[in-house]
């Protein structure tokens, strides 16, 4: 009995580092901000965006209004450069929109804050019909992807 339970012991440890070192979305969600969303008491004494454990971005850096895919990544391993890649198709058109954008992802857990703002996101609060929403790493290797129901619907 022993010797059965060592295995399995042996075997389950063997296997945990395997799944636990991958990257992944602890959950990505999309929601509308007004530009004085971002305003803060920090921002008005030094003139400078507050950023405390996460990172904006956005298409347009001086326009903060518009829709934004807010992405908790986990990395149980070391930091990565990637770029965060969002495919979204607006009320406005069924033509399928790609922004990038280049980043790090440090080991732990990481908010990014990742808006289509100005002219990139003219459908107001409305949300996006479909999204895409994914890591990749340098070399193009899909790294973590979420995608909203819509764009998992077959014939995608």
């Amino acid at each position: 009995m022993r010797p059965l339970l060592a295995s399995i012991a042996l075997l389950a440890s063997a296997a945990a580092p395997a799944h636990a070192a991958e990257l992944r979305f602890e959950r990505v969600w999309v929601q509308w901000h007004d530009a004085d969303s971002f305003q803060s008491f920090y921002e008005y004494r030094t003139g400078r965006e507050l950023e405390g454990n996460w990172t904006i971005l956005r298409t347009q850096a001086d326009n903060r209004a518009g829709i934004y895919f807010l992405a908790r990544t986990e990395n149980p391993g070391a930091p990565t450069g990637a770029t965060i890649v969002i495919r979204v198709i607006s009320p406005e058109s069924i033509d399928v929109r790609t922004y990038s954008f280049p980043v790090e992802v440090p080991a732990g857990s990481k908010l990014f804050v990742v808006g289509l703002t100005g002219t990139d996101w003219t459908a107001g609060h409305t949300a996006p019909v479909a999204w895409d929403f994914e890591l990749q790493a340098a070399d193009g290797a899909l790294l973590a992807k979420k995608t909203s129901f819509l764009w998992e619907k077959p014939g995608r």
